[in-house]
C-alpha cells in the first residue's frame, strides 16, 4: 500500500494524474547511448532480466539499421548468450523483400511483440523507427500499439543509439554533424528534430554518443525550444536503466549527463543562443537519479570529495569543451580544485560561414552542488554544477604566418 501511494504522489509530481495514471507503464526502459560492445555483460544481462529472466523472448527491432539482417542478428546472439530466447522481427526499410507498412500491422507480428517481455532497437537512422511504427498519418500501427501494451504490462523496452533516440517525445531528426550550428541557428522542427515515440513521457529529453561527440551543448536549443525542463545525455556503451518508479541507474562503461533547466533563464533580447543558471550533473556507473524529485545517490563506494585534498590550483580553461569527453574531464578538475570556477569555449573551423562566433561555457559550484568520489580517484559523481552560456567572438585571423 505504501508503494502504490509512494508511485501516485510521484505521478502527480510529474502531472499524471487520473486515468493517465492508470496507464502508466509497469515496465522498464534500457536507454544505450550507442556503440554497445558483445562484451558489456552487465546491459545485456540487465535487459534480459528485466523481461523475465533467462528464456525471456526479446522482439529484437533493426528497423533503424542499413544491414538489418546483421545488425538484427548480431543483436539476438548477444541477447541469446545472456539466456535470453530472442528473435528478429522482420520490419525493416532496409529488409530485402519486406513491405514496411504491411509488416507494421501485421497480425502475426502483432501477437509475438505483445507477447514478448521485452524488445531491443539496434542503432541507425531513427527516421526509419518513427517512419515505420507509424502510419503517414501519425497514428500508431498495430505493432506500435503492442509494444506499447506488452510496455505497460510490465515489459523493457531497449534501444542504443538510434533506438535510444526514440524514447522521448521528441527526438534528434536529421540535425547537422557538427554541434556548433545548432547553438548559432537553433532547432527546425522537421527537419532537425521530429517526434519520437515517447516511451520516457513527455517531460525529459534524450540524447546518445554524447560525451564522446560533445554532444550535450546541442541539447540545450532543443529542451528550450520544446520546453524540456531535464534531459538525459547517455555515452557510449553505458545504459540508463530507468524503472518504473522513475528512478534512473547507470550502468556500463562511463556515465550520463542530466540537464537541469527548471530554474535556467535565457536573454531573449539577445537574437543568439544563451543561457544562464541551468545545473549539469555527470551521473556514474552505479549512480541513481530520480525524474520526478531530481534527487541523486552516488554509487557503492563513492565518498564526498575532501576538500582538504584537491589537487588543482591553476585556473581551468579548455579551448575545446566540445571534444572528446572534455565536459566530464574539466568538471572532474572543477570538484577535485579549490576554485569557483572552470571555462570552456566553442567554435567552428576557420573554413565556416562565421568563425569568429563562437560561445563559452561557464561552469561553477553552487550552493546545492555535491561532489563524489572512489577513494582511487578514478570515478566521480557531480551533481547539479551551475552552468552558463554567452555568445562570445574572436577576432580573426587568430594567427599568421611569419
Amino acid at each position: 500500500m505504501l508503494k502504490s501511494l509512494c508511485l501516485a504522489l510521484a505521478l502527480a509530481g510529474a502531472g499524471i494524474t487520473g486515468a493517465a495514471a492508470a496507464e502508466v507503464p509497469k515496465g522498464s526502459l534500457v536507454i544505450i547511448g550507442g556503440g554497445l560492445r558483445a562484451e558489456n555483460a552487465a546491459v545485456w544481462e540487465k535487459i534480459v532480466a528485466l523481461a523475465g529472466g533467462r528464456g525471456a523472448r526479446i522482439a529484437v527491432f533493426a528497423t533503424a539499421a542499413e544491414n538489418p539482417t546483421r545488425e538484427g542478428g548480431m543483436a539476438v546472439a548477444n541477447l541469446n548468450r545472456h539466456g535470453a530466447q530472442a528473435f528478429l522481427v522482420p520490419l525493416a526499410p532496409r529488409l530485402a523483400g519486406s513491405d514496411v507498412r504491411r509488416a507494421a500491422d501485421d497480425p502475426a507480428i502483432v501477437d509475438v511483440v505483445r507477447g514478448a517481455g521485452g524488445a531491443f532497437f539496434t542503432g541507425g537512422d531513427q527516421a526509419r523507427i518513427t517512419g515505420s511504427l507509424r502510419r503517414p498519418d501519425g497514428s500508431n500501427s498495430a505493432v506500435l500499439d503492442a509494444l506499447w501494451a506488452m510496455y505497460r504490462r510490465g515489459g523493457v523496452i531497449a534501444g542504443t543509439s538510434a533506438g535510444a533516440a526514440i524514447m522521448s517525445s521528441t527526438m534528434f531528426y536529421d540535425p547537422p554533424l557538427d554541434v556548433i550550428p545548432i547553438l548559432k541557428h537553433g532547432v527546425v522542427d522537421g527537419k532537425d528534430i521530429a517526434p519520437g515515440l515517447g516511451f520516457i513521457g513527455d517531460d525529459v529529453f534524450i540524447d546518445q554518443h554524447l560525451l564522446v561527440r560533445g554532444r550535450f551543448a546541442r541539447m540545450l536549443p532543443a529542451m528550450l525550444s520544446k520546453g524540456y525542463k531535464l534531459g538525459l545525455g547517455i555515452d557510449e556503451n553505458t545504459a540508463a536503466v530507468v524503472g518504473p518508479n522513475r528512478e534512473v541507474t547507470v550502468i556500463g562503461y562511463t556515465g550520463a549527463l542530466v540537464l537541469d533547466l527548471f530554474e535556467a533563464t535565457t536573454n531573449k533580447t539577445q537574437p543568439v543562443f544563451n543561457l544562464s543558471n541551468a545545473r549539469i550533473s555527470y551521473v556514474d556507473n552505479g549512480d541513481r537519479f530520480h525524474l520526478v524529485n531530481r534527487t541523486y545517490v552516488p554509487g557503492p563506494g563513492k565518498e564526498p570529495v575532501d576538500r582538504n585534498m584537491r589537487e588543482y590550483r591553476e585556473a581551468l580553461f579548455y579551448t575545446d569543451i566540445l571534444g572528446n569527453t572534455s565536459v566530464v574531464n574539466l568538471l572532474e578538475k572543477l570538484v577535485d580544485s579549490n576554485l569557483e570556477r572552470a571555462t570552456g569555449l566553442a567554435f567552428e573551423g576557420p573554413t565556416s560561414r562565421s568563425p569568429e562566433r563562437g560561445f563559452e561555457f561557464s561552469f561553477s559550484r553552487a550552493p546545492d552542488s555535491k561532489e563524489f568520489v572512489t577513494n582511487r580517484e578514478d570515478a566521480w559523481s557531480i551533481y547539479r554544477i551551475r552552468m552558463d552560456v554567452r555568445p562570445v567572438k574572436m577576432q580573426q585571423p587568430l594567427y599568421t604566418v611569419e
